[in-house]
């Protein structure tokens, strides 16, 4: 039976003045005045009060219960995350001028009253960029390079053959070129996503630009360092492409910079750049790659050659924009794991990750008592902890400041340990039974970080604020930023959550007491892929001994399937993104067992077409009939909560009947009865350009797959009863290739 928490006493102020009403003649027979008037009426009423707020407390207590059970399971609510974006710093010097601005991580950019604060420290240089693709043009150039040419303007075709033989009679050992097409991706923002997978040479050259009459220079003759933001493109890999979860190593980059002059051999000349930090992950992940320019910095620039050479080969590729007067030197950089850098949406100069957090003053919490358990507030809440941010908390034990160390808890914890636990959501400090401040002894924080929320994901260009801490000063030659300095998000703010609920912690206790935080069982692995924090999932299913390269049942293997809470992109097939996929893998990869091999995987759809002819009742009109069809078919069919046949969204493997699709549109209201429904899944033949439609009864689903729907038809039941449309035949599937858009000339008299 459910359990459902008893309402002790349910009466209202009226009905509690009514009872004692009633009682008079019971208790007084002689008071027979019962008007508002009479003094005794109003006691009663006061009393009637009284009782009402008395037993609203009373009914409190299955509530208090279950949060004392949260507290007896050291089960804390769940704080708020902070949200992270990626700044671009511009900075405009006058020749004679410091270049260079300095900027200290836990300054602060501010996006109105949302604070942020600046991650790492970075120089800021009067520099900007401006990224380039090699796209090809031809699939297979050594197949389709003469008819390309035969093709061309004939003045076209003789300047790009010139090029080619020149290409060759360079060098030698060339037996094949291959014509490519250059492809802006803008610092701002402003373009849209380029793929970098997909070029000649799978390169990503960043074009450096500076004015000509500012000089850089570090202090001391040390590197200039250079900060480089990366912001990779939503993608949405399938069952074949979505990666093994596991703590694999990132790709490695390599970066080299142009240098003014050749090499000896009338090739451009290239110097490695020493990377000194990488938070991108090999171009994976939003981050910031810093990278160590020369010390003598008028070694670079753009190579001099033959214009006929200008583009091709190792030669930076040719700039046809107005920008191309203050490109100082060419960055090229690839993956030396021989992978490709993918779909890329945000390339920058003068890059910045800030967070959502404040860092705290140091703050004096108060003195021991010497008894277990004691607990302290502290100031600010909630509390950002992590490995790397954890509280920093002294005790002063005989006149000296002794460190005490954060723990998830005092499990492993003994009686030489000096430890303490937080309660994030809260902003409690709580020490131990077995080690903890005796009387007297003072307590104090140095620091830690607070805030996070919703509040933070903030739209593009919102933080546009820079202040700097005052008492920090950078070595010279460099600067504090100032005036002269602009920062703003081109993209925006994201990964910002807000604390916990009581309601959604006291629905989360018996989940919890379940895995325990560990993913053993079955259930174990769906409840934490939708715990999953700032992933937005909305439904998982885990798939035991699932292998899913293979789509083998394997021992060891784990498959888990996540559809995205919303997905704006795909409304009718709603499928998880490679972020999203990533944070389930990094969730999950904590609680999975060392033997497991875990596999988190998008769902994969099967497309279904409906037609169905309906008689409508009289005084129903059929374009409402045909919506509310429409609605109840997609809802029965859809793979999220709380639709499908039993409110859990359409089960994993589960075959669909048209005979069962027609007694759910029986439900729509107008409709008398079903004349005939055709079902149909979408097939392509191997070898196939295009998918046919295959009527069937029963469309089988294998075990990871579920079914979208592509189109459906209504239409009112013919008298002679002639069967409806075939399913499919409006459906226009989508061209291969787009078509590019071209403006229509104008002619003028």
């Amino acid at each position: 039976m459910p359990l459902i928490a008893p309402i002790l006493d349910d009466r209202a102020f009226e009905e509690l003045f009514a009872e004692l009403r009633d009682r008079i003649p019971v208790y007084n027979p002689a008071w027979t005045d019962h008007n508002e008037s009479d003094p005794g009426i109003t006691l009663l009423q006061l009393f009637a009060y009284l009782g009402e707020g008395l037993q609203f407390r009373l009914n409190q207590i299955p509530e208090a219960t279950r949060i004392a059970w949260l507290k007896l399971l050291g089960l804390p609510m769940r704080p708020a995350r902070s949200a992270t974006a990626l700044l671009r710093c511009q900075r405009k010097a006058r020749p004679g001028e410091v270049p260079g601005a300095q900027i200290y991580a836990g300054d602060q950019a501010k996006a109105g009253k949302v604070v942020f604060s600046i991650a790492q420290d970075a120089v800021i240089w009067p520099l900007d960029c401006v990224s380039l693709a090699r796209k090809p043009v031809l699939a297979d150039p050594a197949a389709e390079l003469d008819d390309y040419l035969d093709g061309l303007d004939p003045e076209l075709r003789t300047s790009l053959q010139a090029r080619i033989d020149a290409v060759k009679r360079a060098d030698a050992q060339v037996a094949a070129v291959a014509p490519y097409d250059s492809v802006l991706l803008e610092p701002d923002g402003s373009s849209g996503p380029v793929d970098f997978a997909d070029t000649v040479d799978a390169c990503v050259w960043i074009a450096v630009l500076k004015d000509p009459a500012i000089t850089l220079k570090n202090a001391d003759g040390r590197a200039i360092p250079l900060s480089i933001g990366y912001v990779p493109a939503p993608a949405y890999p399938d069952i074949d492409t979505a990666s093994e979860c596991g703590p694999g190593a990132p790709p490695t980059l390599h970066w080299q910079a142009s240098l003014a002059g050749p090499d000896g051999k009338g090739r451009p000349a290239y110097t490695a750049l020493r990377v000194a930090g990488d938070s991108s992950g090999g171009f994976s992940r939003q981050g910031v790659v810093r990278v160590e320019l020369p010390a003598d910095s008028s070694v670079l620039g753009v190579p001099e050659t033959d214009p006929e050479l200008a583009g091709s080969g190792d030669f930076p590729p040719v700039l046809d924009d107005p920008r191309a007067a203050q490109v100082w030197f060419w960055l090229r950089v690839w993956r030396g794991d021989g992978s490709r850098i993918g779909a890329t949406r945000l390339i920058t100069l003068n890059a910045l990750t800030c967070e959502q957090a404040v860092e705290a003053a140091p703050e004096l919490l108060g003195s021991g008592i010497g008894q277990p358990g004691q607990v302290f507030q502290l100031a600010y809440a909630p509390l950002l902890t992590d490995a790397r941010h954890p509280v920093r908390l002294q005790v002063e034990e005989a006149g000296v400041w002794q460190e005490w160390r954060q723990v998830d808890d005092f499990d492993a914890s003994d009686r030489d340990d000096r430890h303490f636990t937080v309660d994030a959501e809260a902003g409690t400090v709580r020490f131990g039974d077995w080690r903890f401040p005796q009387p007297g002894e003072r307590i104090r924080v140095t620091g830690y970080r607070w805030d996070g929320g919703a509040q933070g994901n903030v739209p593009a260009g919102a933080i546009a604020k820079l202040a700097p801490l005052p008492e920090r000063q950078p070595a010279a030659p460099l600067t504090r930023p100032g005036e002269d300095l602009k920062l703003a998000n081109p993209l925006a703010a994201e990964g910002g959550l807000d604390g916990e609920s009581i309601e959604a912690a006291l629905a989360r206790i018996p989940t919890e007491l379940r895995h325990n935080r560990r993913a053993v069982a079955k259930d174990d692995f769906a409840d934490l892929a939708r715990e999953t924090p700032g992933a937005g999932i909305g439904r998982a299913e885990c798939m035991p001994l699932f292998h899913a390269p293979s789509r083998s049942y394997k021992p060891g293997n784990v498959g888990v399937v996540v559809w995205p809470a919303r997905d704006p992109a795909h409304p009718n097939s709603p499928t998880p993104d490679n972020f999203q996929l990533a944070r389930v893998c990094a969730w999950l990869e904590r609680a999975r067992l060392v033997t497991t091999e875990l596999h988190v995987i998008p769902p994969t759809y099967r497309r279904l077409a409906i037609s169905l002819a309906v008689k409508v009742k009289d005084g129903y009109g059929l374009d409402a009939v045909r919506d509310w069809v429409d609605l109840l078919l997609r809802q029965y069919l859809a793979p999220l909560p709380p639709y499908g046949p039993d409110g859990a969204g359409w089960p994993l493997g589960r075959p669909v009947r048209a005979r069962e699709l027609e007694g759910v549109a029986m439900q729509a209201e107008g409709v008398e009865f079903i004349a005939a429904l055709r079902l149909a899944e979408e097939a392509r033949e191997p070898g196939a350009d295009a998918a046919h439609w295959v009527e069937r009864e029963l469309v089988g689903m294998a075990d990871w797959e579920v079914p979208t729907v592509a189109g459906i038809t209504v239409v009112a039941a013919l008298a002679d009863g002639a069967a409806p449309p075939p399913p499919g035949q409006d459906i226009v599937p989508p061209p291969a290739t787009p078509p590019v858009p071209i403006p229509a000339l104008r002619s003028e008299c």
